[in-house]
C-alpha cells in the first residue's frame, strides 16, 4: 500500500491535533504544513519534520500530495476544498465546512464528480461517552427519546476576538459562538436525537457588544424529525470553559453527559463512564478525538470504505445554525430544507 501523503493548509492554534494525529497515523506521510505566515509554517515544519510552503495552490500542485487537511479560517474552507478535489486530493475540513449552506453543497457536488473523500471534523463524535449515548440509543435498552437539552458554556475574551481578525465577523467567521463553538454540540444533539426540522432561536450580544459583530450568545428550540423537541442555549461570556452538558429524556431511561456520562434506567440500573482524555492545557475541553476520526479518515481512503462523516453528515449542523440566525431575524419558525 502506497502511503498517503498529507499536507496541513493553516498552522494556527487548532493545526497541532492535526499534526500529532497524522504523524501517528499509519500509512501517511506528512508532506507539508502551509500557512500564509511564513514563521507559523516554517515553526510547523521544523516541530513535525516536514516542508512548508506559504502558497497552498503550489502545494496542490504536487503529486506527493493526496491529501490536505483544512485548518484555515472558515470563510476560506469551500474555496480550498474546491481547489484541492480539482487538483485530486481528499479534503478533511475543520467545523464548520463553509459559512453557508449553498458552500457546503459545492464541496459536496465537488466530491460527488470527482470520488474523492471529503470529510468534516465533528470530533466528538468519536468521544467514548458519545458512543455510548449512540449505543444506548441504538439497542433501544433506553427506549424512544421524548426530549432533549443541551447546554455550551465557554469563555471567549476580547483578547481570542483581537488575536486574529477574521474572528468576531459574519463576513469570515459567518457568525459567533453557533458557528464556531456550539456547532459541535448541535452536530451531537441530531446525530442523537435525528434530523431537524424547524427551530425557532434569538442570537445578540452582551458582554462582546462592543468587541465582535456577531452573537455571543444564543438560544433555541429545535423541533426533529423523529418527533423530539430540544432545547439549547450556548455562552461565550462564562468565566470559564466548562465540560458540554446534554440530557436525553427516554422512555426507559435518563442520559445525562456534563463531562462524564450517567445512564439511569428506570428499572434502577445506572451506568456511569468517563472519557480519558490525555490532552492538557488551555484547548483540553476539546477533548482527544481528532486522533480517532483522522485515523479513521485514512482508514477509509486506504480502505474504500465510505467515510461516515462526510459533506451529507457535516452539513446538517451548518443548516441548523443558519436557521438559528435566520429564525433570531424574523422571528419566526424556520423550516429546515
Amino acid at each position: 500500500m502506497r502511503r498517503t501523503g498529507v499536507a496541513v493548509i493553516g498552522c494556527g492554534a487548532i493545526s497541532k491535533l492535526h499534526f500529532d494525529s497524522i504523524v501517528n497515523t499509519p500509512d501517511t506521510e506528512l508532506i507539508y504544513a502551509v500557512d500564509i505566515n511564513e514563521k507559523r509554517a516554517k515553526d510547523a515544519a521544523s516541530a513535525y519534520g516536514c516542508g512548508f510552503h506559504t502558497d497552498y495552490r503550489e502545494v496542490l500542485n504536487d503529486p506527493a500530495v493526496h491529501a490536505v487537511h483544512l485548518c484555515t479560517p472558515h470563510y476560506l474552507h469551500c474555496q480550498m476544498a474546491l481547489d484541492a478535489m480539482e487538483k485530486g486530493k481528499h479534503v478533511l475540513t475543520e467545523k464548520p465546512m463553509a459559512i453557508s449552506p449553498e458552500d457546503a453543497e459545492r464541496m459536496i457536488r465537488k466530491s460527488e464528480e470527482t470520488g474523492l473523500t471529503l470529510g468534516v471534523c465533528f470530533q466528538n463524535r468519536y468521544n467514548a461517552t458519545s458512543v455510548k449515548i449512540r449505543e444506548a440509543l441504538d439497542s433501544g435498552r433506553a427506549g424512544s427519546i421524548l426530549g432533549a437539552k443541551a447546554s455550551v458554556t465557554w469563555n471567549r475574551d476580547e483578547g481570542y476576538y483581537k488575536a486574529d481578525s477574521w474572528r468576531g465577523t459574519w463576513e469570515m467567521e459567518g457568525g459567533g459562538v453557533l458557528i464556531n463553538q456550539a456547532i459541535h454540540t448541535l452536530d451531537l444533539l441530531q446525530w442523537f436525537a435525528g434530523d431537524a426540522v424547524s427551530v425557532r432561536g434569538s442570537c445578540f450580544k452582551s458582554l462582546l457588544e462592543n468587541v465582535i459583530e456577531v452573537e455571543d450568545s444564543a438560544q433555541a428550540i429545535i423541533k426533529f424529525d423523529s418527533g423530539v423537541n430540544a432545547l439549547f442555549q450556548a455562552t461565550n461570556c462564562y468565566c470559564v470553559n466548562s465540560p458540554v452538558s446534554i440530557e436525553i429524556i427516554c422512555t426507559n431511561a435518563t442520559i445525562n453527559l456534563d463531562g462524564s456520562l450517567t445512564i439511569r434506567y428506570n428499572d434502577g440500573k445506572t451506568e456511569c463512564f468517563t472519557d480519558d482524555n490525555p490532552i492538557t492545557g488551555e484547548k483540553s475541553y476539546w477533548g482527544y478525538s481528532h486522533k480517532l476520526l483522522i485515523q479513521d479518515f485514512y482508514d477509509c481512503i486506504h480502505t474504500g470504505r465510505k467515510f461516515t462523516l462526510d459533506g451529507h453528515e457535516g452539513i446538517k449542523a451548518l443548516k441548523i445554525v443558519k436557521a438559528i440566525y435566520k429564525s433570531s431575524d424574523t422571528g419566526q419558525w424556520v423550516t429546515l430544507s
